[in-house]
């Protein structure tokens, strides 16, 4: 189980690191390139399709090393959705209606082929059959996880990074809970987005563009839902809501400002938690390593959690989330007002 996951990791993450470079001659030939405007980081024109070099990466690998069953095939088919609709808008910015649904339909793919979050654990004893809620609530767990990724992906190499933590938190899980498929998918997209940080790292040669981050985002919550199938499901579905807490609490908060403004939740601001550590004045590199640092620390309580009983386990994820909006409401990181930094 672990040769074949690493493996996996070494193979993805060639494969990601030549495929990039390919990726981004092909965007500039076609001009699929991202120009700077009000709310971007970056100061120069720069290519997309970063993130069709990651699921190329990771789509031969799972081909090539963990033994493909129709739930796997579901989440490559699901991820190529994700990159076509994902790239016409980094191409011709789709209205996000239509992104929309757009994402719905990738998630709906994955779920059509049987990945589907058909219990969780109850704390207090016993399992939570969801019967045909099962279907509604896994296609909104996937579609979330594509904004939420979506979301942070404002500083170079930051979405990227924040996935592969939570992609390695995840293959320990697999490891512990013994699923030796998405040990190896898990290790899979740690070297997809591995290889990808080589040219995505400040200062970016190529981003992901949105293709990249709903790509990343599906896969996380369907790999996420896969291991679910086979083991108690609510500590296995806290590993990447922890790890990915950042980003998380940060679309929660930035949906709220907006909804208390009586704007449109997809209208952009400047308080997302990168652009406040940018007002706090760190740069991009010191913003994005901070953002790692605290997903490290998520992804060791996630590590925990899974070896811990549901309760414990539940009791100690909540315990994490209070204590990491605690942390960013003090220090200034996570705003529910507006704020008057403009950067």
């Amino acid at each position: 189980m672990l040769i074949r996951a690493m493996a996996a990791l070494g193979l993805s993450l060639s494969l990601s690191f030549l495929f990039t470079p390919v990726a981004r001659r092909a965007a500039i030939r076609y001009g699929i390139v991202d120009r700077p405007r009000g709310r971007h980081a970056h100061e120069a024109p720069t290519p997309f399709l970063g993130g069709v070099a990651m699921y190329i990466a990771f789509a031969l690998t799972a081909l090539i090393t963990a033994r493909v069953d129709r739930n796997t095939i579901g989440i490559l088919l699901g991820g190529a959705v994700a990159i076509v609709l994902g790239v016409i808008d980094d191409r011709r910015e789709l209205r996000p209606r239509i992104k929309l649904l757009g994402q719905f339909l990738a998630a709906a793919v994955v779920l059509l082929f049987g990945v589907r979050i058909e219990f969780v654990t109850n704390p207090f004893g016993g399992m939570i059959y969801l019967s045909w809620l099962s279907w509604p609530i896994t296609l909104l767990w996937i579609v979330a996880f594509m904004n939420v990724v979506n979301f942070i992906d404002g500083l170079d190499g930051l979405a990227g990074g924040v996935t592969a933590i939570g992609a390695a938190a995840m293959a320990f899980a697999a490891w512990y809970k013994g699923q030796a498929r998405l040990l190896v998918l898990s290790a899979a997209l740690i070297g997809s987005t591995t290889g990808f940080l080589r040219y995505n790292f400040n200062p970016a040669s190529i981003f992901m563009g949105d293709a990249g981050a709903e790509f990343l985002g599906l896969t996380v919550a369907g790999l996420s839902a896969m291991g679910a199938l086979k083991t108690p499901a609510t500590l296995v579905l806290l590993v990447p809501v922890l790890v990915l807490g950042v980003p998380i609490v940060d679309t929660a908060f930035a949906i709220f400002r907006r909804v208390r403004k009586g704007v449109p939740v997809s209208e952009g601001d400047h308080d997302h938690v990168h652009h406040r550590l940018l007002a706090l004045g760190l740069n991009q590199r010191q913003a994005v390593l901070t953002v790692y640092a605290v997903s490290l620390c998520l992804a060791v309580a996630a590590c925990g959690v899974v070896t811990a009983d549901t309760r414990a386990g539940t009791g100690g994820a909540l315990a994490a989330f209070g204590v990491l909006i605690l942390l960013g409401g003090r220090s200034g990181v996570l705003r529910l007002g507006p704020g008057g930094d403009k950067n």
